[in-house]
């Protein structure tokens, strides 16, 4: 972990009232590990310490710090609740020479669970507040396992009236104004709010909002790091009641820094902190993907990944990743060659091994693909050869791919795109094979724009080599499978610019296959297109997690049935 303890005035802060008290607030972005309750503790316990050290009054952690977030049915196992709240009570103990600590947790207040925060502060536990708006919609689920907490009121610390709204409890207006009304000075907000495109804007208006409707600041303290297919991004920040931007963190980092807080004639202001640059757009996807593989991988104890660099654009882009999240000693890369593999392939594939500095073997799969043709021709006697005996090339790859993995442990780097999830063009138990599958979420459009940013950037905490990773060559020429002479992907899908738009509106907007239509998109193409999404949901249910960077990915957000009838029209 990363640790910044710095104090100081932000540039244009307003200086112009006497101060009349100061508090310095520790701000604690950082990466909890669901179910991890001792290694949080022992997180929160060398924060604490190294927040006293700098002279800290108060030590903020993100929501439901002690359990990671989001703990979904985990949290409904009593002696998880147990063990979260012995966490606590050991820690509260702790905290009789400061600093004070207001920390996230579950907690059960006469047999009903909640989603709360606890201010511990001399020895002790002084103040709960529960989390009253809970999140029933995209990919969360919290009305499933907590009860809704009261209307709070202001913490009192220090002679401060702290109001404490939690995440969600600051998207609608009732929690902070009810604060506001029963004399919170101060808005100090935990969350557990995961990266997605556009979010940065969404937050950022919403706290706005808040502010100029309680004339309060406002500290958010967000979460950083991958849990399963979301990637928390951290990127905390303060508003003065002027909305001046006070304090920004950076983004996809764990970072603590101390904050300075001085009370004026007309309220609290923050005046200690720095202005970090926060990265966006492509740049965050591509940091988000990094940082969601690399936590995968972490926090489930692989010792490394492998995966099958075809000398196409997915799979490169997947092992620039993974270098960048693991670096290349953890970064095994086996190319499998078959008849129809060009000999630019071979080249494209053996270029971004060695631009990358991982370990690169060449297994071809002749004998494999023969021998389960061999096998099968008994019950295939007399039919046609189809896309089933292509099929095969894949599973070979899928099948040798496992028994490395089984073999050495390495965990198995699936490399669909969103645009092949939505359209089925992949192929179950052999290309969809692995454990995680960090451009799940990335249309191919997208994948080609992020190949092109690795090349000239990575970001600032990754592993791997700097420039020029995957050769222009690979990035340019037309995708194919390379299972059958000549092929190309736009010989069964339509151009990746035209299916991509297509997509994007059928999957994140649920526009109707008329409106697409009549935004201009060819008929016979936008029908054929809703059709391969709505087959293919039983190939992406038994798909691999991967990162989720758009606003509705597979899985946690996009939930349709399997057995599905209805079709437009």
């Amino acid at each position: 972990m990363t640790t910044v303890l710095t104090t100081g005035i932000a540039p244009g802060a307003p200086e112009t009232d006497a101060p009349v008290d100061t508090l310095f607030i520790a701000v604690a972005q950082l990466n909890p590990t669901v179910g991890d309750v001792a290694g949080n503790l022992d997180l929160a316990r060398r924060t604490s310490a190294g927040a006293r050290d700098a002279g800290a009054d108060l030590v903020v952690f993100p929501e439901l710090f002690i359990a990671g977030y989001p703990p979904e049915d985990l949290v409904l196992k009593p002696a998880f609740q147990q063990a979260c709240r012995a966490a606590i009570e050991t820690l509260a103990a702790e905290t009789a020479d400061g600093p004070a600590l207001l920390i996230g947790a579950p907690w059960v207040e006469e047999g009903k669970l909640y989603n709360s925060v606890l201010l511990l502060e001399n020895g002790g536990i002084s103040a709960v507040r529960h989390k009253v708006d809970l999140p029933n919609y995209g990919v969360f689920d919290e009305k499933r396992v907590f009860t809704p907490g009261p209307l709070p009121g202001p913490i009192p610390f220090k002679g401060v009236r702290l109001g404490v709204p939690i995440c969600e409890d600051i998207w609608g207006a009732d929690v902070v104004e009810c604060l506001a009304e029963t004399g919170a000075e101060l808005l100090i907000v935990p969350n557990g709010s995961p990266y997605r495109q556009s979010v940065y804007a969404e937050r950022e208006n919403v706290a706005v909002a808040r502010v100029v409707e309680s004339h309060l600041p406002l500290l958010y303290v967000n979460q950083v790091g991958g849990q399963d297919e979301l990637v928390f991004d951290g990127a905390s920040f303060a508003l003065n009641p002027d909305r001046f931007l006070a304090l920004q963190f950076p983004g996809f980092m764990e970072r603590v820094r101390i904050s300075k807080w001085q009370r004026f004639e007309n309220g609290w202001k923050c005046l200690g902190a720095n202005l970090a640059d926060r990265i966006e757009g492509d740049e965050a996807d591509y940091a988000a993907c990094v940082l969601g593989l690399r936590d995968y991988v972490n926090k489930n104890r692989f010792p490394g990944v492998v995966l099958g660099l075809s000398g196409g654009i997915d799979s490169a882009i997947c092992a620039a990743m993974a270098v960048d999240a693991l670096g290349p000693e953890r970064v095994h890369c086996i190319m499998l060659p078959y008849r129809y593999t060009s000999e630019e392939s071979l080249a494209d594939a053996a270029a971004v091994a060695q631009a990358l500095f991982v370990r690169y073997d060449v297994l071809p799969i002749v004998a494999g693909v023969e021998g389960m043709e061999a096998a099968l021709a008994p019950l295939f006697e007399g039919t046609q050869r189809d896309v089933t005996e292509e099929n095969l090339q894949s599973r070979v790859r899928g099948a040798l791919l496992m028994s490395v993995s089984n073999k050495f442990g390495a965990m198995v780097v699936t490399t669909g795109n969103k645009s092949e999830m939505s359209t089925g063009y992949a192929t179950l138990y052999g290309d969809m094979n692995g454990g995680y599958n960090p451009i799940k979420d990335l249309y191919k459009t997208q994948v080609t724009r992020l190949s092109r940013l690795r090349n000239r950037w990575k970001p600032a905490d990754a592993l791997g080599p700097d420039g020029v990773v995957i050769p222009d060559s690979l990035i340019d020429k037309p995708p194919t499978a390379e299972l059958r002479e000549n092929q190309k992907d736009e010989d069964s899908l339509p151009p990746y610019a035209v299916l991509d738009a297509i997509l994007e509106r059928l999957v994140e907007r649920e526009h109707s296959v008329a409106q697409i239509i009549a935004d201009g998109f060819n008929a016979a193409t936008v029908t054929r297109v809703e059709r391969l999404l709505n087959i293919a949901e039983y190939k992406r249910r038994q798909a691999a997690p991967g990162v989720k960077v758009t606003g509705r990915n597979f899985g946690r957000d996009r939930r349709y049935p399997i057995t599905n009838r209805f079709r437009e029209g």
